[in-house]
């Protein structure tokens, strides 16, 4: 893949790289997509998950970013998070039409973010090679293919999202170094602005390597926020803290509801946590990028909007 000259460097708004920490009030970023569109009656249980819906319903996308922009968030996710055209084509669809709605998903969130103005944002999802998998590999990592494989899939992908122009990816639920090494050197020769946010727990990647090294892979000067998410929201200050320690980068983190998976029943079991309760320590220790992942919906985005802005006001 041909490196690009860049288009986009600078192009993301200055408050989208707050710094020093503390300075402004932090971003706030949606939830969980495919929550959301299950709540609104969508089976998502396809191997394409939401991004079934670039094909099949665009309006229910559109919809879930509108209610997410009233709530409070100012970036919208796209629903790029399971598209890649491998993934399309194994469900039949042709490579051109496949194309077509990757890029898709970020003229759809733009049109809604134009809808508000304000200063919003489009991320534009960059999900793992084991979410394509859809076998749960994402969380696991170590998939026994080679940094080629991973490059020959990451690297059109990323320029079909980057040419329908996004403000910035959001390369999530990383999970493990080995992947981190391929998407890095990518986004160094694209030279586009990012967040990186690895799957992780109890101080580790999902592979089991030390956050502190998984970090430290990161900080080229592409990425403008590197953090954590799809994890238990107890995982976030200490792995906030190490990555602002590391990087000296903002941090981005957004935290499953804290709810657990049952895989027997194919259900989620517990109490969400309360965001509202623990963003504030999150953003004290460097998150300038602050949302949710899995279950967590319009309702908790809202209640953690007004708790950090509540708590920017009092300084």
């Amino acid at each position: 893949m041909a490196a690009r000259a860049s288009r986009s460097r600078g192009a993301v708004p200055t408050k989208c790289l707050r710094w020093p920490m503390g300075a402004e009030r932090p971003i706030i970023l949606d939830g969980g997509l495919s929550n959301a569109l299950e709540d609104r009656g969508h089976d998502l249980s396809d191997a394409l998950w939401s991004a079934r819906l670039l094909r099949d319903a665009p309006a229910e996308i559109a919809a879930v970013h509108r209610t997410y922009f009233a709530a409070g968030a100012m970036v919208a996710t796209t629903a790029s998070y399971q598209a890649s055209v491998r993934g399309f084509a194994q469900a039949g669809v042709p490579e051109r039409e496949a194309e077509r709605l990757i890029s898709s998903s970020v003229r759809i969130a733009r049109d809604v973010r134009d809808e508000f103005g304000d200063g919003r944002l489009v991320a534009a999802s960059v999900g793992p090679y084991g979410a394509f998998l859809a076998d749960g590999s994402e969380y696991r990592g170590r998939y026994g293919v080679p940094a080629s494989t991973l490059r020959d899939f990451h690297g059109p992908r990323l320029e079909l999202l980057i040419d329908a122009a996004p403000d910035l990816l959001a390369i999530e639920t990383v999970p493990d170094v080995d992947e981190a090494e391929v998407l890095v050197e990518l986004l160094r020769e694209l030279d586009f602005p990012a967040w990186f946010a690895y799957s992780a727990a109890d101080g580790k990647t999902r592979a089991g390597q030390p956050l502190a090294d998984a970090f430290a892979v990161t900080a080229i000067p592409q990425v403008v926020a590197v953090g954590i998410n799809c994890c238990d929201p107890d995982d976030v200050r200490t792995a906030v803290a190490t990555a602002v320690a590391v990087t000296w980068r903002p941090a981005v983190a957004y935290p499953n509801s804290g709810a657990v998976w049952n895989a027997e029943a194919r259900a989620w079991a517990g109490e969400p946590a309360d965001f509202a309760t623990l963003a504030p320590a999150w953003v004290a220790s460097g998150a300038a990028y602050v949302g949710g992942c899995c279950q967590v919906g319009p309702a908790q985005i809202s209640e953690l909007a007004k708790a950090l802005d509540a708590q920017h006001l009092a300084k």
